[in-house]
């Protein structure tokens, strides 16, 4: 697939990984080069943990959409666990750090347990400050259902691809969830009216950047997907969703004004329902195949991945060009189903955007290509060497 000669100028990489009591890792400490990253080792071993502890360093729940306690290792004498990395930056070393009740700092709460965080040694305030240093972006084999599962997978993979050049979204998207969690509340007891419209009138201010966010998103990645050559599918996408329309037909404020107008003549509907039942949270990300015409869901299994991988490199080009910094990939057994063409094709975009992509699989020759471009370790146990070989 073709790059378009973009080369990051300098793209952040992880230098240093410090792990404790995180799934089957009671402590690691991993030094590494700024390469591509590349483990392999029997099913079970620790590959995609090492990958998932890496993916809490972003907004949200990891690459397995666990809760915060689901991911401390069996048997720790706690339930906190850490995650830290020093990453190699433009500007010099910048340590970041996540995990549950470390005393990092400030954080989210997810059933009553709270995630921390901490920016070079300080409390921030809480996942969403960690977009402004590190973009990342994953592919699991999970994800070979994404295009036919529900709409929320979808709708928080775009949000992660528009984080990559837009880091202000993955605040605009907290902000508009906890308002509409606190309208809930209210509604489900009953709240006054007041309280009401001031929940409301904060949900419609952020509804709004949200749609346009994903918007812009979308319209730059396909202009990008539609500039792709080589041997994965090209990628029609759209955004489908109520404000998103409404954007299409009016401003902003007007669509502000008209959430807002919703929202409140849906107050009976949504307190019956014991949830809001219109807004960006029920957006959808469409994903066509685009030389069959043919939507994604109807694609077959391989085809939908080579749909996705299509995807992330298209949106790392354009966040490389546009930041001048690539993403960190995280791309569990991706290549296991791809042919040796395909292979090569993803092996060569990583090391043109010069991005550091962590890649795991049980079998080292499938690797082959990159064997002197990329560090190789194996893991078994929890435990993660070099790869002599």
């Amino acid at each position: 697939m073709a790059s378009a000669g973009i080369v990051a100028a300098f793209t952040p990489s992880v230098a240093r990984v410090d792990l404790a009591e995180f799934r089957n890792y009671a402590a690691l400490r991993l030094d590494l080069a700024g390469r591509p990253v590349v483990l392999t080792g029997p099913n079970g071993a620790g590959k995609t943990n090492l990958l998932e502890a890496l993916s809490f360093l972003a907004p949200g729940r990891g690459l397995r959409r666990a809760r915060l306690g689901e991911v401390t290792r069996q048997g720790a004498p706690t339930r906190a666990w850490a995650v830290a990395v020093r990453l190699s930056t433009a500007t010099g070393p910048l340590d970041l750090g996540t995990g549950l009740g470390s005393g990092l700092g400030a954080g989210e709460e997810d059933a009553g347990e709270r995630r921390l965080v901490r920016v070079d040694g300080q409390p921030a305030s809480g996942p969403a400050a960690l977009t402004d240093h590190l973009c990342l972006a994953w592919l699991t084999p999970q994800m070979d259902r994404l295009f036919i599962e529900s709409a929320g997978g979808r709708r928080r993979f775009l949000d992660r691809l528009v984080y990559g050049f837009d880091p202000d979204h993955a605040r605009r998207v907290a902000a508009f969830e906890r308002a509409m969690r606190d309208r809930n509340r209210l509604l489900e007891a009953g709240g006054d009216v007041a309280w009401l419209a001031a929940q409301e009138e904060t949900m419609a201010e952020h509804a709004v950047a949200v749609s346009a966010a994903r918007r812009d998103g979308v319209a730059r990645l396909g202009a990008a997907l539609r500039q792709s050559r080589g041997p994965f599918p090209r990628a029609d996408i759209a955004v489908d969703g109520l404000l998103e329309a409404w954007l299409d037909d009016m401003p902003a404020s007007a669509a502000e004004d008209r959430y807002r107008a919703a929202l409140a003549a849906g107050r009976p509907r949504d307190a019956a329902a014991g949830l809001t039942l219109e807004g960006p949270h029920r957006a959808d990300f469409l994903v066509r195949h685009a030389a069959k015409d043919q939507a994604a869901e109807y694609c077959s299994t391989g085809e939908q991945k080579a749909l996705l991988i299509a995807i992330v490199l298209a949106n790392a080009r354009l966040i490389a060009a546009r930041r001048g910094v690539a993403p960190i990939l995280l791309l569990d057994e991706v290549v296991a189903h791809l042919d040796q063409a395909r292979r090569a094709a993803l092996f060569d975009e990583i090391c043109a955007l010069g991005a550091q992509a962590w890649l795991t699989g049980t079998d080292a020759a499938l690797f082959v290509e990159l064997r002197d471009r990329a560090e190789f370790f194996t893991v078994r146990d929890g435990a993660v060497a070099a790869d002599p070989s």
